[in-house]
């Protein structure tokens, strides 16, 4: 984008100089421009919006939609029409105009609430509207910040209201909040616990889509998901639209052509309302970032709901069909808004002249352990975290990606203790979730809860363990986060997790580039926000030292945990000392000095006992 050194495109590449060309994003410098109109436009919409609300005047749904559905077109990977989007500005502007006719106080609204004008006026409007349009570069990082919440908060939002499940208060926190950020009165401080809001409602929109998705769809089951092919056609299926795949379905059965699903739509398959369809094959395919190669491989057409797409190749371009708040030049579109009908005819026409897919594997994979599933074994896991045959839970939820750096997460879940089960939620799992790492006690190491979408599932989990162990402290549970980030949905995960206290997530492989020192030193200083490091380096970290410190002395300061895992016989001198709560996650979190000081035991007597 030229004169412009951010672009919240490219996320992986997030620092880029005078881009005059289709960036690694894909986007043309004119999209990515038009996309920062549409933001700056839909503030504006927000101002009005919120300030129709202060005189007490409703706004409707379809007004509400709008706003979510901007933000969605606007998030990494999913639109890069620009026609598209200059239609989504003028329908804009022209909701706004009405809207601001209705008001009886105008004053004091910024340019973005009151600017009008003709489409040949937006590429030159779209240059001054980026996000370097605020100099101070701390206030700047805590509004994207925000912004990307606010976008991810959006989509969740966007899922729901298509299964006909609304919430006024949140989509008027989403609008008052978007405002804000115009707001130039409002200082580091304030703009800060903004940004917790903002993950408190974004605990409240995953909630939301998740009692629209389950009341729809049933509660997500423990299910075998197959990897082969058929001999059909196919349709393969991809982003995270629920709605989309259940009309899809519909449509095409009895037609003999299969439905497939790829990357994020992968979890459609735990939810039972889905396995009634007989032509719902598998799951084909891995990581949204692979779609040149599977795509090309699959045969048939493709259909995209949502983010994320990956510029497609002319040998396939023909086959991949978009919808929703997706698009791409020269790709057909399918019609129709949110909650309305959609005709997939055309799609199952162009199948039925394909040959079958090529098979890429064979086998099978195990998924669906959301909340629910996971709730129902929790006795189970109780039980094998007294017993130390669960030692920690590490959620490694999150995005995907083509970096090579990002292979450190394959490595990483390798390198796991034996003791020690994965939360997943999310494309990340792609990097793990095909390896053999087994089970501990019939509990796969591998809990898949499902799409980024799913995320609050992880956060319901760890509540309930909370309140199993009696604990008055989320970060007293033997949980480690190490999260694997990409794209601007990831960003309200984080935040949603910030808002209930979570504290020390690792984020990789690099912290977000768009977060200023001063803003990354307080996530820091506050919440114990940290990148990662290698993989050896980050298993010593979570974990500790594992066979080294088995043949060294156990001292004062090693943790009751680390004890119980490297002593065969430390439970039960610890339980003849005195020590009688072993099975408490805070407990195993203290050192044996501190132990020993707590239970009025002789810490040195103790020791000479542990070390014999």
């Amino acid at each position: 984008m030229e004169n412009k050194m951010f672009c919240y495109q490219c996320q992986e590449t997030a620092r880029c100089s005078g881009c005059t060309q289709a960036g690694v994003c894909g986007k043309t410098p004119e999209t990515a421009n038009l996309q920062d109109l549409l933001i700056y436009v839909t503030k504006g919409l927000s101002e009005v919006t919120t300030r129709l609300r202060a005189e007490g005047k409703a706004v409707s749904h379809d007004i509400n939609q709008l706003v979510t559905e901007n933000l969605f077109v606007t998030i990494t990977n999913a639109n890069f029409d620009p026609d598209f989007i200059i239609d989504r500005i003028q329908t804009t502007l022209n909701r706004k105009a009405e809207l601001l006719g209705q008001l009886k106080d105008r004053e004091g609204f910024s340019e973005a609430a009151l600017w009008n004008a003709d489409k040949q006026e937006f590429a030159a409007k779209s240059f001054s509207v980026g996000v370097l349009a605020t100099e101070n570069e701390d206030i700047r990082s805590l509004r994207e910040l925000i912004i990307y919440g606010l976008k991810g908060m959006a989509a969740y939002l966007k899922h729901a209201n298509a299964l006909g499940k609304e919430n006024e208060n949140i989509d008027a926190f989403l609008q008052s909040v978007l405002a804000k950020t115009m707001d130039d009165s409002l200082g580091a401080n304030e703009l800060v616990a903004l940004t917790l809001e903002t993950g408190k409602y974004g605990v409240d929109a995953l909630a939301l889509l998740d009692e629209a998705n389950t009341s729809a769809y049933g509660k997500p089951e423990i299910t075998k998901v197959n990897l082969g092919v058929g001999k059909n056609p196919g349709i393969l299926i991809s982003g995270h639209d629920l709605r989309d795949l259940e009309m899809l379905l519909k449509q095409t059965e009895g037609t003999g052509i299969d439905v497939y699903t790829h990357s994020e739509m992968l979890p459609a398959h735990y939810y039972p309302a889905f396995k009634k369809y007989p032509n719902f094959v598998g799951n084909y395919g891995n990581a949204w970032w692979k779609q040149k190669e599977e795509f090309e491989a699959f045969n048939g057409p493709i259909l995209m709901t949502t983010n994320c797409l990956v510029p497609p190749k002319d040998s396939y371009k023909d086959r991949v069909y978009t919808t929703g708040t997706v698009s791409y030049p020269g790709c057909t579109h399918i019609s129709g808004g949110s909650g309305e009908e959609k005709d997939f005819s055309a799609l199952i026409a162009h199948a039925k002249r394909c040959t079958s897919p090529t098979e890429l594997e064979t086998g099978e994979i195990v998924g669906g352990f959301a909340h629910d599933q996971v709730l129902a074994l929790a006795d189970k896991i109780v039980d094998a975290v007294k017993s130390g045959a669960i030692k920690k839970f590490v959620v490694m939820a999150g995005c995907d990606g083509r970096a090579k750096s990002r292979n450190y997460y394959t490595d990483f879940a390798k390198a796991l203790p034996k003791d020690a089960v994965i939360l997943t939620a999310g494309c990340a799992k792609y990097k793990y979730n095909k390896l053999n790492l087994g089970d501990i006690g019939g509990i796969p190491r591998v809990l898949d809860a499902g799409q980024c979408n799913d995320s609050y599932s992880l956060a319901v989990i760890a509540l309930k363990l909370k309140e199993v162990f009696g604990l008055d402290d989320i970060n007293d549970l033997p949980i480690v986060y190490n999260i694997a980030w990409y794209e601007q949905k990831a960003v309200i995960v984080l935040l949603a997790l910030l808002s209930l206290g979570v504290k020390n997530i690792h984020l990789g492989p690099t912290l977000p580039a768009f977060l200023s020192p001063n803003v990354a030193k307080v996530l820091v200083e506050n919440f114990g926000i940290a990148g990662i490091a290698t993989v050896d380096e980050d298993i010593q970290n979570f974990f500790g030292q594992q066979e080294e410190q088995s043949a060294a002395k156990i001292t004062g300061s090693t943790l009751i945990s680390d004890i119980l895992r490297l002593n065969a016989d430390a439970e039960r001198i610890l339980t003849d000392s005195g020590m009688h709560c072993l099975g408490c996650p805070a407990s195993q979190m203290e050192s044996l000095q501190d132990a020993c000081a707590v239970h009025g035991i002789d810490a040195n007597e103790v020791l000479q006992k542990l070390n014999q």
